[in-house]
């Protein structure tokens, strides 16, 4: 069942945040996709994230993690084997493409392959000019221009 929002009353009162509802869009065409491989995502520390999704069957060399822009993939393709005669084939190995959007400044910093589990460490780096600042405000006895003046001087 898909459902459509309203974003209007969010529109309102937030700037520059127009691809919101591509993302809302596609986060929930991908519930609805096929959930292979199952993961966790975990928050490690204050800005930090741990990925782990259970691949077994795969080898580090089948699968493929690429980080771009605000996004990272993740992708997974066994070879095919004909030389074995399955009497039951229980364990997944199908091949895999996962997304997961990334938030802004969110850098992948490692990737790592133990006990059938891929796990992708990811920190949150914000740049100091776009960490939040305190701003002066001016009494109205001073002039914008005299405050200016005075802080050239000092």
């Amino acid at each position: 069942m898909r459902t459509s929002f309203d974003f209007a009353p969010l529109w309102r009162s937030t700037i520059g945040f127009d691809h919101l509802a591509d993302l809302v869009d596609s986060t929930l065409r991908q519930a609805t996709e096929d959930n292979y491989p199952p993961y966790n995502i975990e928050r490690s520390g204050e800005d930090h994230y741990r990925i782990s999704l259970a691949v077994a069957g795969f080898g580090v060399g089948d699968i493929a993690v690429t980080a771009e822009q605000n996004a990272l993939i993740i992708e997974g393709q066994k070879p095919e084997s004909s030389t074995r005669e399955y009497l039951y084939h229980g364990i997944a190995a199908r091949p895999f493409r996962r997304v997961f959007n990334l938030a802004d400044y969110v850098q992948v910093k490692q990737a790592s392959f133990r006990d059938g589990l891929l796990i992708i460490d990811l920190v949150r780096e914000v740049p100091e000019a776009m960490k939040p600042r305190r701003i002066e405000i001016a009494s109205s006895s001073t002039s914008p221009t005299s405050q200016i003046e005075q802080q050239k001087a000092a």
